[in-house]
């Protein structure tokens, strides 16, 4: 991705860079919102974060990019990521109304993971009995905390698990 912004004059789609400060897992990300203008954010990983609008031509964005690799940050080693999923019972292979409230999830969840650095939304299943929703995190039991905190008292708190897909 860094070696792709070299080639443009202005800055399209997403980039996410991180690094350990005091034993603790801080991110710094940047995106295009709408063609002229681009979202710095950044934080330690579980918390909202600070952010900032800047201009998304390259030469801004770039100059933003190499101070932060100046300093230690990098992409994330997606070998040492997490699946995350939450399973939901359902009676048979779901309703219409399960793949609404699963659609309602996906949306609470990618702006939960996303404002917090933990990760995004990945898709999600349904059938056989149970509705997953998967989500690929930069720290599984932060995630888990922070969406079962999120969940509480809303109609989504019936989840029957959470849990890494990976360690079952």
């Amino acid at each position: 991705m860094l070696k792709k912004l070299l080639k443009k004059e202005i800055f399209e789609g997403m980039l996410k860079l991180y690094k350990t400060v005091d034993s603790k897992l801080c991110y710094w990300e940047v995106w295009d919102n709408d063609g002229t203008t681009a979202t710095i954010h950044w934080g330690v990983v579980g918390k909202r974060g600070k952010n900032k609008k800047i201009s998304n031509e390259l030469t801004a964005i770039q100059k933003e990019i190499n101070e932060k690799i100046a300093e230690g940050y990098l992409e994330f080693d997606e070998d040492k990521t997490s699946l995350l999923e939450i399973e939901f019972v359902v009676e048979g292979f779901g309703s219409s109304i399960d793949l609404e409230k699963r659609d309602r999830l996906e949306a609470r969840l990618s702006e939960l993971l996303g404002w917090t650095g933990l990760g995004h939304v990945d898709g999600g299943s349904i059938g056989s009995g149970t509705m997953e929703l998967g989500c690929e995190v930069v720290d599984f039991e932060i995630a888990k905390k922070i969406i079962e905190n999120d969940l509480k008292n809303t109609e989504f708190d019936n989840y029957s698990r959470i849990f890494d897909l990976e360690r079952e």
